[in-house]
């Protein structure tokens, strides 16, 4: 399973969420806090000691050593009140690692933590993995896992490591599902899933369809194959399917849109001196931690519609704000998620590492999207069970992707053309900037698909 959400963002070099300066060292590890809580002070020595005190002399178990010494560092990153870091391990570190570059062992879905009740659910299986084999669908919600009963105040890595294993052994998933009258149970072999995470084919009205289900250190390599193989078959223009796409490294993100996107242009309401830009950071005091720009002298001059929605999110958001301010693209569907900020993890010397928000990313066009989400050009709703039932629908029974080739001027594909879709045009392009009134949607952290909203921390396994 994968920490995600990421615009959850990990560099290719030091596993950051962005390419920011450098990682973490030695003098960054034995820095102490200059003000405020100090973790040695007399005073937090002390209370330390006395608490381990009345452990050792009243505790009736035999604590875990290794997770007390985990969770200790654990406590100091959740009290830092951010829901996006966290402290891995010298073992997790290794395993989103590994991930990270394409390759796991787990069942092969994309699953994530509901923060505001404290459920892990699934998002959505990964095409061709164990999980779609067995039926597990979006939004069915974790209950046990190898007869373990989960509680809501796991954390989601502690669910991940349940969930993974070694290949070849099965998985007992009990799991909730709206709607059905038990709860429903599956066995789900784990095995090696060697991550796809672009598929494209050329649709029968001649228009390329590229999905991308997550962004990870080979993403923009298989995006870049697809485009061309698609172009290369005359294709009349391309659709993106970004939707329930959590994030991932944020430097594949970036590769796509320059691949797309002519260098040195400026996008409407841009800043002149600052032709090709893609993405800023800017720190809490509004200081530039990094700059993207175009720069591999290739660009796509073909029409282009991005499918989104409320779980389109981080990584996904660069690349749909990306392409929208410099008005290369159709945005189609329902209003993204709205992580408009980036993670940094720094590894340590043991091999463990901690993850924290260090700042805001800002669109080509200067705006921020975090907490706002982006509008799309053309919204389309989908009811709940095709919200559900998503990764399994036929093109020509998907509304948004018959409103995104509508909205390129193509045909209408193959028994599609009675399909009722519910379709209102957006006044404008730019982030809406309006207070969200309802929970946050469900997302990567590193994602999911639900009517009603709500903050999630994501994963993949």
């Amino acid at each position: 399973m994968r920490l995600r959400e990421r615009c959850m963002v990990f560099s290719m070099a030091v596993m950051i969420a962005i390419a920011t300066g450098g990682c973490g060292t030695e003098e960054q590890e034995s820095t102490t806090a200059s003000s405020g809580f100090d973790p040695n002070s007399v005073q937090t020595r002390s209370k330390t000691l006395t608490i381990e005190n009345l452990i050792n002399k009243h505790f009736y178990y035999e604590p875990d050593q290794q997770k007390r010494e985990d969770y200790f560092y654990k406590g100091l990153i959740y009290g830092l009140g951010d829901k996006f870091a966290t402290y891995y391990s010298p073992e997790e570190f290794a395993k989103i690692t590994e991930e990270d570059e394409g390759e796991y062992v787990g069942i092969g879905a994309t699953v994530s933590k509901n923060m505001d009740n404290g459920s892990v659910y699934v998002v959505e299986p990964i095409p061709g993995s164990p999980a779609e084999e067995v039926g597990l669908l979006p939004d069915d919600v974790f209950v046990e896992i190898d007869g373990v009963e989960l509680t809501t105040d796991m954390e989601l890595e502690d669910v991940v490591k349940m969930i993974r294993g070694q290949a070849n052994i099965t998985a007992h998933l009990k799991m909730y599902r709206e709607g059905e009258d038990d709860f429903l149970e599956f066995d789900v072999p784990r095995r090696k899933i060697q991550e796809v995470t672009v598929r494209s084919e050329m649709l029968e009205n001649g228009f390329g369809y590229i999905k991308v289900s997550e962004f990870i250190m080979t993403t923009d390599e298989q995006f870049k194959e697809a485009v061309d193989s698609l172009m290369a078959q005359g294709a009349k223009g391309l659709i993106f399917d970004l939707r329930n796409n959590p994030g991932g490294i944020t430097n594949s993100a970036i590769n796509m849109v320059d691949y797309l996107v002519e260098d040195d242009t400026v996008p409407s309401g841009g800043d002149p001196n600052k032709p090709g830009l893609l993405l800023e950071l800017r720190d809490k005091n509004s200081n530039i931690l990094d700059k993207s720009y175009t720069k591999d002298g290739h660009s796509v001059d073909l029409p282009m519609a991005i499918l989104m929605n409320g779980n389109s999110a981080s990584s996904s958001e660069i690349v749909i704000g990306c392409l929208r301010d410099y008005g290369k693209v159709k945005l189609v569907g329902e209003k993204s998620y709205g992580k408009g900020i980036v993670q940094q993890t720094f590894p340590l010397s043991d091999g463990s590492a901690v993850k924290m928000t260090i700042a805001k990313y800002f669109l080509p066009a200067g705006s921020n999207i975090h907490e706002t989400g982006i509008e799309p050009d053309v919204e389309v709703e989908l009811t709940k069970e095709q919200k559900r039932t998503l990764s399994k629908m036929p093109h020509n029974e998907d509304p948004q992707l018959a409103a995104a080739i509508k909205a390129l001027g193509g045909d209408p594909l193959p028994g599609s053309e009675n399909l009722t879709t519910e379709t209102t045009e957006s006044s404008s392009q730019k982030t809406t900037e309006e207070t969200k009134t309802t929970e946050e949607p469900k997302t990567t952290e590193e994602t999911k698909t639900t009517e009603t909203p709500k903050t999630t921390e994501s994963t993949e396994e």
